[in-house]
């Protein structure tokens, strides 16, 4: 091991003791019992500390807390209970070890990798020092920057530590997701809770909940012997008071193992933060009342005087680590494509296939080709755009999670429809449109306010963006598909242009029905995975024409299914 630090060494033997220190097993916490300088002492310095009445004073059993605990003990020793010496020695040589390793790890982070056979995936070399970060920490904020893989991080974690059972508590709409990603990386057993009223949880490795959830399970989950708790954009839990943050805190003190996961680390609203790094680690940064008074505009203000310094002070206290993609540049693809499923409305859904009934009656009653062309053409143009619809809220909530990490978005969409609904619920954002509606003038000055920083999102339709330059992208979100992997690619150059200095990151977002899944098949796109050339190069008119006659057949076949469907 290397240099403890002067506060994890031991006291002198033999000095005036101040008192004595006994672990409570029930409280999980150790216990000074001592003269009232020792105590009250311990309670001005350490705002973590609880204890009413005079000459008790208790400390959460946390490594951090117990290098503090050792701190005051070189100046006033303690008498330590005899049945307590082993695990105090044990707990101090834990805290000595996470001290070393957090310090090697801020000179040269370390790297480590699930164990063969445990996950099935690849992580880059960044990855692999925040998995190292995430085994050395274990009650930590995993603060990367959107697009840098958090989730498959977080898996890793679970795959290296094999610390079973897991709660995973993540955002209704992103539920579906870390299904696919569960089932892709980890092949363990998975159950999805449903519904706030609690009913008998069956065997599995990972319970996936969602925060709306939690305060239904409040009782439950805590006492269900879970060893770990990932928590997806913990921002979620930046206020308190609430019966989620409740149901979260006691959630997490349950848990050995706490991770957030966030690419929005709010650190320049004190309130936020602190509340965010209270359910990881209670009281790492003091009660609300020395918090603000420290690190605020004073005493119950909310803004942090020095967010970096803060931000700082996280990192090498080993709570949070955080890279951005400017960082990890070098290690990243400079255009990269993820499938992700998302959610959809099905009743919606259901409610916009009605008039297919009678399209598909008329298609049953002839036999002329051109005509069935035209049905089919219709009832293809019916089911896509109600699929897009279905999806849009879903849509709408991810790429507000994307702006809300400081991300620069063109949504593409192909019915006017669908973009009506981002409009309405996306209208904070001030968004642009070129959708195809608009003069030459309006596209113009769309485009000119995005690139100017004046709007983070431009919604654009899969087939007007022609001739377009709007590099100051950095995502490009596919609400919608096309049967066209050429018209994906040319959308995507839009962002990816020569003098693009970023990673782009395309999202494909699809739903579980719907056309999506005859289009994801003709795209050759599949889900949670990352795809590599599709359509980059232009086409030879021969292959232009085939590629016409294969759209043909799978309109086609799209139909043949909601025939059989009906």
């Amino acid at each position: 091991m290397g240099d403890v630090p002067a506060y994890l060494r031991d006291g002198q033997p033999g000095a005036h003791t101040y008192g004595t220190l006994s672990y409570n097993r029930r409280a999980k916490c150790w216990t000074i019992k001592g003269e009232p300088c020792v105590t009250e002492l311990a309670k001005r310095l350490f705002p973590g500390c609880d204890g009413r009445g005079r000459g008790v004073a208790r400390f959460t059993a946390h490594r951090r807390i117990v290098g503090e605990l050792n701190w005051l003990m070189l100046r006033y020793p303690l008498e330590i209970r005899e049945s307590d010496r082993a695990r105090w020695e044990q707990a101090l040589e834990d805290a000595r070890e996470y001290a070393v390793r957090r310090e090697q790890a801020r000179l040269a982070p370390e790297s480590a990798e699930p164990p063969e056979g445990s996950f099935a995936g690849e992580l880059l070399p960044f990855q692999k020092q925040g998995l190292a970060f995430l085994l050395s920490s274990r009650r930590c904020l995993l603060a990367d920057e959107m697009g840098l893989g958090k989730t498959v991080q977080a898996l890793a974690f679970l795959a290296a530590s094999a610390a079973y059972p897991a709660a995973i508590v993540v955002p209704p709409h992103l539920i579906r997701n870390w299904s696919r990603e569960i089932e892709r990386f980890l092949h363990v057993r998975v159950h999805v809770v449903r519904g706030l009223t609690p009913y008998p949880l069956p065997e599995a490795d990972v319970y996936l909940v969602h925060y709306l959830l939690l305060r239904g399970w409040k009782d439950v989950l805590p006492a269900q012997g879970l060893r770990t708790v990932i928590f997806d954009e913990i921002q979620e839990l930046r206020r308190n008071g609430t019966g989620k943050y409740s149901a979260a805190s006691l959630l997490s003190e349950s848990c050995e193992n706490a991770i957030g996961l966030s690419g929005t680390p709010i650190y320049n609203q004190g309130g936020e933060i602190w509340n965010v790094v209270n359910i990881l680690d209670f009281h790492f940064l003091g009660d609300w009342e020395s918090f603000s008074r420290e690190w605020c505009y004073g005493y119950n203000s909310a803004v942090v005087a020095k967010p970096e310094l803060l931000g700082d002070h996280l990192k090498r206290e080993g709570l949070m680590l955080r890279r951005l993609k400017a960082d990890v540049l070098a290690e990243l693809a400079p255009k990269r494509r993820l499938v992700q499923e998302i959610d959809w409305d099905d009743a919606l859904y259901r409610e916009l296939m009605k008039p297919v009934a009678q399209q598909l009656d008329l298609l049953r009653a002839t036999d002329d080709p051109a005509r069935r062309a035209l049905i089919e053409d219709a009832i293809c143009q019916r089911e896509r755009q109600a699929t897009g619809l279905a999806k849009a809220p879903f849509v709408c909530a991810f790429v507000r999670a994307l702006l809300d990490g400081g991300e620069k978005v063109l949504l593409m969409a192909h019915h006017h429809a669908v973009m009506d609904a981002y409009q309405r619920e996306l209208k904070a954002y001030r968004p642009g449109f070129i959708t195809g509606r608009e003069t030459d003038r309006q596209k113009d000055d769309a485009a000119a306010r995005f690139m100017a920083g004046k709007t983070d999102l431009l919604c654009v339709s899969l087939r007007s963006a022609s001739g377009l330059n709007l590099q100051r992208a950095t995502c490009v979100v596919f609400g919608e598909l096309d049967w066209s992997p050429a018209v994906h690619s040319q959308a995507e150059d839009r962002a990816h242009r020569i003098g693009q200095k970023d990673s782009l990151l395309c999202y494909y977002l699809v739903s579980p029905r719907g056309s999506d899944r005859d289009m994801q098949d003709a795209l050759g796109l599949k889900v949670s995975q990352f795809v590599s050339l599709m359509g980059d190069e232009p086409a030879p008119r021969e292959d232009a024409i085939l590629l016409q006659s294969q759209a043909r057949e799978r309109i086609r076949r799209l139909v043949e299914r909601l025939q059989e469907e009906r």
